[in-house]
């Protein structure tokens, strides 16, 4: 029987890797579940209910690890760790893979890695896509935290004593983070805005009630990766862009930063000029903070006040909700270990051709294999 391992996070992540649910579907495709005590509780997963789900409740990391055949982590796992699974077992985990020093380390092991934001983009693969998972939460969360900080109304109110104006939100950056942004926003009453590089998502900004706001120039019109992300731009767009954004962002009460391009610093989006142009008591959250931020002046995991503007760096913004960032996560993790289980012999078989597999793989025997990494 195949033994899948489940261990606890660090304190600064609050999520697990596994959930009650998770574990009796995994349980079914003919898996034993380790996991180690209290893993699940920071996102209100006891042991008792994972017990009941069927999982073997493990009293240390060790015990969880010892001779395990596939490791479940949402970050990523020291070497140490994995050494004490069985030789080449399987790890999934967000493994941050452009981090080579990192990674080097963990390929050592001779275990077959898998890093969840290599997913392809394509639709057999959706419901294991942990980035769009995570990335919705996140851009849900950031609209929360930026309407407690605003100290203002956000929907127009109109009553006896007067009316009370609609704040305005701009949303920069339109992935799934940035569309849920919009979208709770809307939701809350702002009047929305938003900006992205890539043409496919003015219409995507427009059915959600927002206004779309970019250059739209022949460079636009090509700025799009086959795999849906955002090309780099040229500078003269880029100094385009800019004009137009600084002319529209002083008018903004809320802005929420989403800009990431896999394996990049993330763009900077926000200048000091344009700060030092904003309302006093604005409020910006820069889910980019992680990377580097979007906006000068960013500080990773603070709250900031420049030129009377409140900057917010979320680390893990999906993390402090972490019962529902979870739960889909493990959900993207069982449809992920469905494709290494022959369901009706209910035995462990992995088809390494297979374009999932093969797309998220990072290293195997030894060495790194993604395309990506190898070259690197």
């Amino acid at each position: 029987m195949v033994t899948i391992a489940v261990t606890a996070e660090g304190p600064d992540e609050p999520r697990v890797a596994v959930s009650a649910e998770t574990v009796k579907k995994l349980s079914a495709l003919g898996a034993k579940v380790r996991v180690e005590s209290g893993a699940g509780a920071r996102s209100r997963f006891s042991d008792e209910a994972l017990r009941a789900a069927g999982a073997e409740i493990s009293v240390s990391a060790a015990d969880a690890l010892s001779g395990a055949d596939i490791l479940l982590k949402v970050r990523r796992p020291s070497a140490d760790e994995i050494r004490q699974l069985k030789p080449g077992a399987v790890v999934a985990a967000i493994l941050e893979p452009y981090d080579r020093a990192g990674i080097e380390p963990l390929a050592g092991t001779g275990a077959s890695l898998f890093s969840m934001e290599f997913m392809p983009r394509i639709s057999r693969a959706q419901s294991m896509d942990v980035l769009s998972s995570q990335a919705n939460l996140a851009g849900y969360k950031a609209v929360v935290d930026a309407a407690s900080l605003f100290g203002q109304a956000l929907p127009m109110m109109m009553t006896a004593a007067g009316t009370v104006p609609a704040a305005k939100a701009f949303i920069m950056g339109v992935g799934v983070a940035g569309l849920q942004a919009i979208a709770t926003a809307r939701r809350m009453g702002a009047v929305v805005s938003a900006t992205d590089v890539r043409p496919a998502t003015k219409e995507q900004v427009q059915s959600l009630g927002a206004k779309f706001i970019a250059v739209e120039d022949d460079e636009f019109k090509q700025a799009q990766t086959a795999a849906g992300y955002a090309k780099p731009m040229s500078a003269e767009y880029q100094a385009k862009q800019a004009e137009l954004i600084a002319s529209h962002i002083k008018a903004q009460d809320i802005v929420i930063t989403t800009a990431l391009i896999p394996g990049r610093p993330a763009p900077k989006l926000v200048s000091a000029a344009m700060l030092a142009s904003m309302k006093p008591g604005s409020v910006i959250v820069d889910l980019a903070a992680e990377r580097g931020g979007n906006v000068e002046g960013t500080v990773p995991g603070q709250t900031v006040e420049v030129s009377g503007v409140k900057i917010v760096g979320p680390i893990n913004l999906a993390g402090t909700v972490a019962v529902n960032a979870s739960s889909l996560y493990a959900k993207n993790l069982y449809a992920f270990l469905e494709l290494f289980f022959d369901k009706k012999e209910k035995a462990f078989k992995v088809n390494w051709d297979d374009e999932i597999i093969k797309g998220t793989l990072v290293a195997k025997d030894g060495r790194i294999v993604h395309p990506s990494l190898a070259s690197a």
